[in-house]
């Protein structure tokens, strides 16, 4: 009986081995994906374009282009880090519908990934400190953006072709009282200083933020 349970036990343990090392061979490959998903995978693994954007300056080690968030918001204005930054209008409302954070970058910079991405961690965190830094912990800028934060901080990225467009978006946005903020680009590394590349619109709630930015195509 020892015997059968030994034999047993060593045949359903290399059974699992060989079921599991076949089975990743062939999810390594893209054999277990959708043709989509796999002409996707190889597109990302064939992408010839490479970032070149490095969040360091190596003259000074000050991060590149990043406003500076000590100084503040008067400061970053100054220094042509962010246009006419200023918190939401309060007179927004909160109500139970989840909100959101859009992410609206200028294509037509010729930016590559890595900027993008770069820019748009800027966006996010001037708007995020926008609404932090209402000093009330009961005002409508924290509680919308203790539901942002609470209900998995949805984020879109999308985008235009225009500095003109990017600054009627971000008028309108502030005249519906939603906070809207603006980076503008140190010119550190790849497109002119002052070009501005990504305005970000919120959080708020979706259906608001849906009337600035629900006309434009995902990024």
């Amino acid at each position: 009986m020892t015997m059968d349970n030994t034999t047993v036990a060593i045949t359903t343990a290399l059974t699992t081995f060989v079921t599991g090392y076949i089975f990743g061979l062939y999810a390594s490959r893209g054999y277990l994906f959708s043709p989509a998903l796999q002409a996707e995978r190889r597109g990302n693994l064939q992408d010839p374009v490479e970032s070149e954007e490095s969040d360091v300056d190596e003259d000074d080690s000050l991060l590149d282009h990043a406003p500076n968030w000590s100084n503040g918001k008067a400061a970053d204005v100054k220094q042509g880090l962010r246009f006419g930054a200023r918190d939401a209008a309060p007179k927004l409302k909160l109500t139970n519908e989840e909100c959101k954070l859009v992410l609206v970058v200028r294509t037509d910079l010729g930016m590559t990934k890595g900027k993008i991405a770069a820019q748009c961690s800027h966006a996010t965190l001037a708007c995020y400190k926008a609404l932090a830094s209402n000093p009330d912990p009961n005002s409508t800028a924290r509680k919308m953006l203790a539901r942002w934060e609470k209900y998995g901080q949805a984020k879109i990225a999308v985008q235009l072709k225009s500095q003109d467009e990017m600054l009627q978006l971000c008028r309108k946005a502030r005249e519906m009282g939603l906070t809207a903020e603006v980076i503008k680009d140190a010119g550190r590394t790849q497109i002119e200083a002052g070009s501005m590349t990504v305005l970000g619109v919120g959080p708020a709630p979706r259906s608001l933020v849906d009337e600035v930015t629900g006309h434009l195509k995902l990024l």
